[in-house]
């Protein structure tokens, strides 16, 4: 499989690095391009893909191009890149706020998918919502699902608007848990452990956590009363942070974050 990836920022060095490690493509079959001719040399030496400051020159001739861009950037990738695709090439676009009918007309093509990729796609534990237009074949679906795979983990969902509401809880989803795991690591310090102990047993919990939750099956809040004795520390913890109003925050929160997602894509 040939692969240009057009942008190679975070999350377009996050797909040369699934793509080559799942042996989907070799670093010989993958081009990226970019404007940052030092980005391209720091690609280049460290994966052996092919580099180039052109976008036409980087999606001659591939099976897929991948759009890693940021939205502000897309009017220069519709410049460069309208009339150049062949009718049989697939475009992955994980622009955001970038919705299917307006890469349609930039590009003036049609298969395209378009996918809310979350930050652990870059050690290969993310999560993919993805939705194609009419114009992809059964075989690009496929094609797509091997491609996002790379990354983790794929959801594909039949309509656009749920693009929206992945993107205000997984996209979006890491930065909540992180803001978690901080306070938990400040709490922790504050009752007198040390910052490093206390990051060390925050993270491991969290991934331990996910993990038997994945395993388990079972209703999250089953597994929380798993946790949770009568009269307990676990029970005197909870309340307080039910007091604090701390499901409700969360759930504004993802709330806010889906308004503003829709509005992006207006």
């Amino acid at each position: 499989m040939k692969v240009g990836i057009v942008g190679g920022g975070v999350m377009g060095e996050a797909f040369v690095v699934g793509l080559t490690t799942r042996q989907i493509a070799s670093a010989a079959e993958v081009a990226v391009s970019d404007i940052r001719e030092d980005r391209l040399c720091e690609l280049a030496n460290r994966y052996g893909v092919a580099v180039t400051t052109d976008n036409v020159e980087c999606v001659r001739g591939r099976d897929v191009v991948i759009l890693a861009v940021k939205p502000q950037s897309l009017p220069e990738v519709y410049a460069d890149l309208r009339g150049q695709l062949d009718p049989g090439q697939l475009v992955v676009s994980i622009v955001a706020g970038a919705r299917l009918a307006q890469l349609t007309i930039g590009l003036d093509h049609e298969p395209i998918v378009r996918v809310m990729p979350n930050l652990p796609a870059q050690i290969g534990e993310g999560v993919s919502v993805w939705t194609a237009a009419a114009g992809v074949s059964a075989e690009q679906r496929e094609l797509a699902r091997r491609i996002l795979g790379a990354l983790g983990r794929e959801i594909a969902v039949p309509d656009e608007l749920y693009i929206d509401m992945a993107t205000a809880v997984s996209g979006s989803g890491p930065a909540y848990i992180f803001l978690f795991m901080e306070a938990m690591v400040d709490g922790a310090v504050h009752i007198g452990l040390p910052r490093e102990v206390a990051r060390e047993l925050v993270i491991q919990s969290f991934v331990g956590s996910a993990l038997f939750a994945r395993q388990a099956g079972r209703h999250l809040a089953e597994l929380r009363n798993m946790v949770t004795s009568p009269g307990g520390t676990t029970t005197e913890g909870l309340l307080m942070m039910e007091d604090a109003g701390i499901r409700a925050a969360i759930i504004r929160g993802i709330v806010a974050a889906y308004e503003k997602s829709r509005s992006l894509g207006r």
